[in-house]
């Protein structure tokens, strides 16, 4: 090797250079190296030996690049970027996954759950776009996405139930205690009822007193679920949330269903994906871990 590479100077030396050189401070340098700067001038100097001329100029102000130090700084960096970019050419790619859900999805049930996935796939970089809007799998890089509503949801697209849409009113157990357990609409008046998006209060007092007028109680609007859930939780009200993203909550204590009611709807959240996948392992993992997580009866 000596033969066909010449005399080549020690590689730390090199290395110790060329931070020098970014830095034009050996301080500055010492303290990305974390060594000492007695130990950056040693290697400089020893360098500046072996080569047999100065690379630096010591200034008051700091230090200088010499004419023949700028050239070897452009010479040795390109280097060591070639020996890096050779180093990461022999590690495997890794895998990655766009997965897109909505803002209540993601805090209520996907993000308690995600220190299982990484704990089982701790090779996949699973990365999440929460958003209403149902995402480009083509121009947004989506891999796969979980979205309410029902199929079809457009061609080319192969879904999935991921969670049924079930229904439960939940408040917290500190406004029970304030106001009475609600088992009239006399009792339910004097809640204020949390709403979301989807406007399932009609439908849910309909299945509770079928034969009463709706109750005229105060109305608190939200146009996310997971936010009508945080203030049922902060005791504002009473929230109605599929099951699926309040049963930690109520197993917590936080929240109580004081009804025991589930309204059941033909929609649910479903698991999306295009028909041809870019990337068939990650993919794989990702959709068996969401469907075991799913079909969990400690959910």
């Amino acid at each position: 090797m000596s033969e066909q590479f010449g005399h080549l100077p020690p590689l730390n030396a090199l290395r110790v250079f060329e931070v020098v050189a970014r830095h034009l401070n050996f301080r500055l340098a010492a303290a990305e190296l974390g060594v000492t700067q007695s130990a950056v001038a040693q290697q400089i100097r020893g360098l500046e030996s072996d080569l047999g001329l100065k690379l630096f100029e010591r200034q008051s102000r700091g230090l200088a690049l010499t004419e023949s130090g700028r050239g070897y700084s452009l010479s040795v960096r390109r280097a060591f970027e070639l020996i890096a970019d050779a180093t990461q050419g022999l590690r495997p790619a890794p895998l990655h996954l766009t997965l897109s859900v909505t803002p209540t999805f993601a805090s209520k049930w996907l993000i308690p759950r995600l220190p299982d996935f990484s704990t089982r796939h701790p090779q996949i970089d699973l990365r999440i776009l929460a958003s209403e809007r149902l995402s480009s799998f083509h121009n947004d890089g989506v891999d796969m996405a979980v979205r309410y509503g029902r199929p079809p949801f457009g061609p080319g697209l192969h879904d999935e139930l991921l969670l049924e849409q079930a229904i439960v009113a939940v408040v917290s157990p500190a406004l029970i205690e304030r106001f009475g357990t609600p088992g009239d609409l006399q009792a339910l008046a004097r809640y204020p009822l949390l709403h979301d998006a989807h406007n399932l209060w009609p439908r849910f007092l309909d299945l509770l007193f079928p034969e009463a007028l709706q109750a005229s109680a105060r109305n608190v609007r939200f146009n996310q679920t997971s936010l009508a859930i945080e203030a049922a939780i902060a005791g504002q009200g009473i929230a109605l949330a599929n099951r699926f993203f309040v049963a930690r909550d109520i197993q917590a204590g936080r929240l109580i269903d004081p009804f025991g009611a589930v309204l059941q709807d033909e929609r649910g959240f479903y698991l999306l994906s295009p028909r041809r996948v870019r990337q068939h392992a990650p993919f794989a993992l990702v959709r068996d871990w969401l469907l075991e997580q799913a079909r969990d009866p400690r959910q």
